[in-house]
């Protein structure tokens, strides 16, 4: 209860700060955070709870993206419907990359989400009605009241998919299916021998998981007012989603949301201070310095902390 209480004065405090007056850049680099919040949280779903790691976390947010412009494209369907549509083509991916690959484990695994990647930009970049290899210019819509720019609705509507993320995760983690998650990643073959239905659940995962990281990527059209292929599909997403948990640690829901709040921030104000090229030198020194210090990230560290005290 109290969780769902934090939830709602998170909601209420983000559509009173889209409300004030505060800079305008705020809300385009939050939104990015908050990105990274959904898809780190996604991730860790499968790779943290399942222990199958994923490189794939591009193909899920290029085609949620893809549904997005389509659904735009075709009907002139409100921001809604398009993040309903991401949502549901990022699951429908999540389940056909599930019944083809969770039966390889470890590196093969890995591999096989990284072809993915490449497979969905190919068709992206063969599809002219989408604007092929050259990308397409979208008129944005009116933004919606109350809200006086785009960027301060699109901050909002990221902050309400965030909690709603992060809950998902939250609840997973509690529920039979975070447990017999547990139990594959401790050991498969263990699972499978005590009646754990371990391909069900590793399809529920992806699933899920899928559909989460094609939703974060249904707005990144509409606010960039552009979409092409090698910047939709960038493996960046895929580290930082990657990244974040590690950092903010993978056996509890709240890791990853400390990771991508952390590694995202930093790279915004690497950003602007610095270079937009030093991101990855950034992640790079994160997890070198997280894998040696605390390698079950910040939230294994406090709790080593604690347990000394």
């Amino acid at each position: 209860m109290k969780f769902w209480i934090s939830c709602a004065v998170l909601a209420v405090a983000a559509v009173g700060l889209a409300m004030s007056g505060a800079n305008e850049y705020f809300f385009f680099a939050a939104f990015v955070v908050l990105t990274y919040v959904v898809l780190a949280t996604a991730w860790n779903i499968l790779g943290g709870y399942a222990g199958y790691v994923n490189f794939g976390t591009s193909a899920f947010f290029g085609t949620g993206a893809y549904a997005a412009v389509v659904l735009f494209q075709a009907l002139g369907a409100p921001l809604g419907a398009q993040i309903a549509a991401g949502a549901l083509m990022g699951a429908l991916l999540g389940l056909g990359v599930g019944m083809l690959t969770l039966r390889l484990r470890g590196i093969f695994f890995a591999i096989a989400t990284v072809a993915v990647v490449f497979i969905m930009e190919t068709l992206m970049i063969n599809w002219r009605y989408v604007g092929g290899a050259t990308g397409l210019q979208l008129q944005r819509p009116e933004v919606m009241a109350p809200f006086a720019t785009y960027a301060r609705m699109l901050f909002v509507l990221m902050t309400l998919m965030a909690i709603a993320a992060v809950g998902i995760a939250r609840y997973i983690q509690t529920s039979w299916i975070g447990r017999g998650l547990r139990a594959i990643r401790d050991s498969e073959e263990a699972a499978e021998a005590n009646g754990v239905p371990t391909l069900k659940l590793k399809l529920i995962a992806c699933v899920v998981s899928g559909g989460l990281m094609g939703a974060a990527g249904a707005p990144m059209p509409m606010y960039l007012s552009f979409i092409e292929p090698a910047s939709t599909f960038s493996l960046n997403y895929a580290i930082g989603a990657l990244a974040a948990p590690m950092i903010g640690g993978t056996i509890h829901w709240l890791g990853p949301v400390i990771g991508a709040i952390v590694l995202a921030s930093l790279q915004q104000i690497v950003t602007v201070t610095i270079s937009g090229e030093m991101n990855v030198l950034v992640v790079g020194v994160l997890l070198v310095a997280f894998v040696v210090l605390a390698p079950d990230g910040i939230l294994g560290l406090f709790r080593k902390i604690k347990t000394r005290k």
